[in-house]
């Protein structure tokens, strides 16, 4: 068991993971929310990932998704895709757990670091969550309300009906001991 969503079909060999399909990111709702929540996982995991982005589709804002690893280089590629590889770097978002908290730290700006604390129930509830991809007509009103505030804050992604949370829980540091 390797703890990454079985939804999308991969290959799993010591510590690099191969999506077996092109991700379609650029698709909307469930499928969108399920790729989203395969690459989160494999950064969670600290998995050297690789994938293909479907026809080369570009997913939503890439500024939103600039965390996650980028899609494999193809000669045709769009700007977008040699941007988001260009900028590309392990941590540039993550969260911690605490007791009764989830701690946030956003780096996907160039040259900004945003750190969040997430205390309230309903957030905290929305976010946990949203660590998998759900349907927002399932979600009563309450967290409903706060899966919008976190997609406000670009901690979640929302597409065609379905939100899915985009910090992953990094079990390696992005910068060494000494540099803190």
């Amino acid at each position: 068991m390797t703890g990454l969503p079985t939804a999308v079909p991969h290959r799993l060999t010591g510590r690099r993971v191969e999506a077996t399909e092109p991700l379609r990111l650029g698709a909307g709702g469930q499928r969108t929310a399920l790729a989203v929540q395969f690459l989160r996982e494999c950064q969670s995991l600290g998995l050297r990932v690789s994938w293909t982005a479907a026809d080369g589709e570009t997913p939503y804002d890439i500024g939103l998704l600039r965390h996650l690893p980028p899609p494999a280089q193809v000669s045709d590629e769009q700007g977008e895709l040699k941007e988001w590889r260009a900028g590309y770097a392990y941590g540039m978002l993550y969260h911690r757990r605490g007791p009764d908290f989830v701690a946030v730290m956003d780096r996907r700006e160039p040259g900004t670091a945003v750190r969040l604390t997430l205390d309230h129930p309903d957030l905290l509830s929305a976010f946990h969550t949203l660590l998998n991809p759900t349907p927002l007509h399932e979600l009563d009103p309450g967290p409903r309300e706060a899966a919008g505030l976190l997609a406000a804050e670009r901690l979640a992604l929302v597409t065609d009906g379905w939100a899915v949370a985009l910090p992953p829980r990094i079990s390696r540091w992005p910068v060494p001991c000494t540099g803190i």
